[in-house]
């Protein structure tokens, strides 16, 4: 019973914490998008755009289907994925390229151990949601690499850009899994 229970904690969390973050990437793309959607990285930025709103999409289907218990902060994580993505865009394509790449690497190594996580849990339990969650980690990861085919490290003060946006990115995601 104890096993059981913090099995379904750890789906819980899981769903609540993913559902969030593909909702902040959905807004931070249409920020982007919003700003750049008539330059020569629009197409990309929407195409990024259309698998995010896959993943949310997705995400929606499984807060229900395992009555997971949304966060608390959407309504912040909605606006502020969308200041992200335009406050990056208004520095330009770089700007935006390099948000990309910032956010995608800690959602890669967050999915990641996401995944150990329910390996270790029950691999066959969970199958199907680890099926999801290696599917959008490799979504992300490609994401990344876009972001740096596209000029992400020439974006101002790349370092420190990025340093801030992966701050940002863990402390969503920490507070995400608990409220």
């Amino acid at each position: 019973m104890a096993r059981q229970k913090r099995s379904r904690e750890l789906v819980d969390k899981i769903i609540r914490v993913d559902h969030a973050g593909e909702l902040g990437a959905d807004r931070i793309y249409q920020g982007q998008l919003a700003i750049l959607g008539n330059t020569s990285v629009g197409p990309v930025i929407k195409e990024m755009w259309e698998d995010e709103k896959i993943h949310l999409e997705t995400f929606n289907k499984l807060i229900v289907q395992h009555r997971a218990r949304p966060t608390v902060l959407l309504p912040l994580w909605n606006i502020a994925g969308f200041a992200l993505g335009a406050g990056t865009a208004l520095l330009g394509k770089e700007g935006a390229m390099a948000c990309t790449v910032a956010v995608e690497a800690v959602i890669g190594d967050h999915y990641n151990s996401q995944i150990r996580d329910l390996m270790e849990d029950d691999p066959e339990k969970h199958e199907e949601l680890l099926k999801i969650i290696k599917k959008f980690r490799d979504d992300e990861l490609h994401h990344h690499d876009t972001g740096l085919e596209h000029d992400a490290e020439k974006a101002p003060f790349y370092k420190a850009l990025t340093q801030v946006i992966k701050v940002g990115c863990k402390g969503a995601v920490w507070i995400s899994e608990k409220i």
